[in-house]
């Protein structure tokens, strides 16, 4: 039977950032499901973080599905360098303290990294997205890019970190790529094709 004209079923994405939340909708762009964001949900408080993707992740999709009644997707990525010990990793967004931005935090790594040569300035993208039922049932996938942090910011797309990474194969940050191919090789996108079949399931399309 055709479902033509059926409504989309709507799934809560656990974020507030517009960046992030296009990247989803982009990733998943395919499904036929209205993606939508916490700005929608304004009485929805966020759990505290700890030092862990998964669990980081987790919490915050159960408790958006529990609060909304929808399925929730969430995800908590970070930043990994190898010259700072995988410093800033699951505490990325919190680097440097509750009062620096996103450039504030790219200076402060920066800065960090000054006296570092080119071979000690590995790092990697992390992201685990996870999928949550307002039943309780999560299911999560961990997704990685490889690549080393630029001496310099350069590119003006993207978020966060991407104008001082620059993935393994590439030649400018993920912050001069261009959306869509930025979203077949980032983290996120690899973690977030990754739940796709568990979210058809959710949803009833398989």
């Amino acid at each position: 039977m055709s479902t033509a004209g059926a409504p989309r079923p709507s799934v809560v994405v656990a974020t507030s950032n517009p960046g992030k939340l296009e990247e989803i909708r982009a990733i998943l762009g395919e499904l036929p499901v209205d993606l939508r964001s916490l700005a929608a949900f304004p009485d929805v408080e966020m759990p505290e973080e700890a030092d862990d993707y998964a669990a980081n992740a987790a919490a915050k999709a159960r408790v958006v599905a529990r609060r909304t009644g929808l399925p929730a997707l969430a995800d908590d990525s970070g930043l990994e360098v190898d010259a700072l010990g995988g410093r800033p990793g699951p505490r990325s967004a919190r680097y440097g303290g509750p009062g620096l931005d996103d450039p504030g935090r790219v200076t402060r790594l920066l800065a960090e990294l000054a006296d570092r040569a080119e071979a000690e300035r590995g790092a990697r993208f992390v992201c685990v997205a996870a999928l949550a039922t307002p039943e309780g049932v999560v299911d999560t996938r961990r997704g990685e890019c490889l690549g080393h942090i630029l001496a310099a910011a350069s590119g003006d797309g993207g978020f966060g970190y991407d104008p001082v990474f620059r993935a393994e194969g590439e030649v400018v940050s993920m912050a001069g790529l261009p959306p869509a191919h930025k979203n077949l090789i980032s983290h996120r996108a690899h973690a977030f094709r990754a739940l796709r079949e568990p979210l058809e399931r959710v949803l009833g399309m398989r």
